[in-house]
């Protein structure tokens, strides 16, 4: 169900928003922990559908892991405030800050509940948590982070992205940890500077808002219903685009922030990083090659819109997009050149 037909859940999506300006806009931590509290208790009635099961059981677990997060950053917040200043305990406190942060946007080692929480959601749901959800988190860890830590976090959320979505029937779980994949992306390039990374954030949640769009759309949640012959060629190509577009696969607009990053980690000498990063990404556009390779078996060159009860009415803006999707890179190359 769309946000702006209940009133009740618009109110919580603007919650949502201005928690999320309360938390990157405050300058104490205890300002920070209050923003994603409420950022919190904001996202769950959102979630929250008692018609659906796996849906009440989703915000559940939700609340249960950010509060477990939300207790382990208070308590970091708290031993930075006591303890004498040294080497071991800034260290320390780096780390857990970084930990709790890392368990809130669902990063590696802490993102079992990521793909589970995923499949009990709506795809417009799933593209909150996927894209809004790691704003906060991400800008609190700029602030301060762990070099050695963060670089270690940052390849294994790439290579569980990349390995964690072979065998996944379910679109949602595959979006997931595609998801997890681009955090580690995303994670590099703030490393490196903060507007790279405002860079990747934009291009990423431009894709994910245009495939959540065509799955909320066509009402698809499993690989299998890909395969229906009666969604036409046309529609099948769009996904395709917009798969590739993810991968990171040249020309398509999502090679250009990945082009950016691997051009700054070869510029600061991170070969084996760059190289890695470069072989876990062909892995991701194996498994999506498979998918469109299978899906594009069975289609129709005839428009046969009721039949795939497409119940939204900006399909011509989505067609838009997937065209500078298409034709982002030659744009891109354009514009810089």
């Amino acid at each position: 169900m769309l946000f702006y037909s209940n009133s009740n859940k618009m109110f919580f999506l603007f919650t949502l928003i201005f928690s999320t300006l309360i938390s990157v806009s405050s300058n104490s931590w205890l300002g920070c922990w209050i923003g994603l509290e409420i950022n919190l208790l904001s996202f769950i009635p959102l979630i929250t559908n008692p018609n659906n099961l796996l849906n009440s059981e989703a915000s559940l677990k939700y609340f249960l892991t950010q509060s477990i997060a939300s207790i382990n950053f208070l308590f970091a917040i708290i031993l930075n405030l006591f303890l004498m200043k040294n080497f071991f305990t800034n260290n320390l406190i780096s780390i857990l800050i970084n930990s709790s942060l890392f368990m809130k946007m669902g990063s590696t080692p802490f993102h079992m509940w990521f793909p589970n929480i995923m499949e009990g959601l709506s795809w417009m749901n799933c593209f909150i948590l996927m894209t809004w959800q790691k704003i906060s988190p991400m800008i609190l860890l700029s602030y301060y982070f762990n070099i050695n830590f963060l670089m270690f976090i940052m390849i294994l959320n790439v290579l569980i992205g990349a390995i964690g979505g072979f065998n996944q029937t379910s679109l949602r779980k595959l979006m997931a940890f595609s998801s997890i994949n681009n955090l580690g992306w995303m994670l590099s390039a703030l490393l490196i500077s903060e507007n790279l990374w405002m860079t990747y954030f934009f291009f990423y949640s431009f894709i994910i808002s245009i495939m959540c769009f065509l799955f909320y759309m066509m009402n698809i949640f499993y690989i299998n219903q890909m395969f229906n012959f009666n969604i036409n060629f046309y529609l099948k190509f769009m996904i395709m685009i917009n798969f590739l577009s993810l991968g990171g696969l040249p020309p398509f607009l999502g090679f250009f922030p990945k082009w950016l990053i691997i051009n700054f980690l070869v510029l600061t000498k991170l070969y084996v990083v760059s190289f890695f990063f470069i072989m876990m990404s062909l892995i991701m556009l194996i498994f999506y090659i498979r998918i469109i390779y299978s899906s594009f078996m069975f289609f129709s060159f005839k428009f046969k819109w009721f039949k795939i009860h497409i119940k939204n009415k900006f399909f011509m803006l989505i067609n838009f997009f997937s065209f500078i999707s298409l034709l982002g890179m030659i744009l891109s190359t354009f514009f810089f050149f």
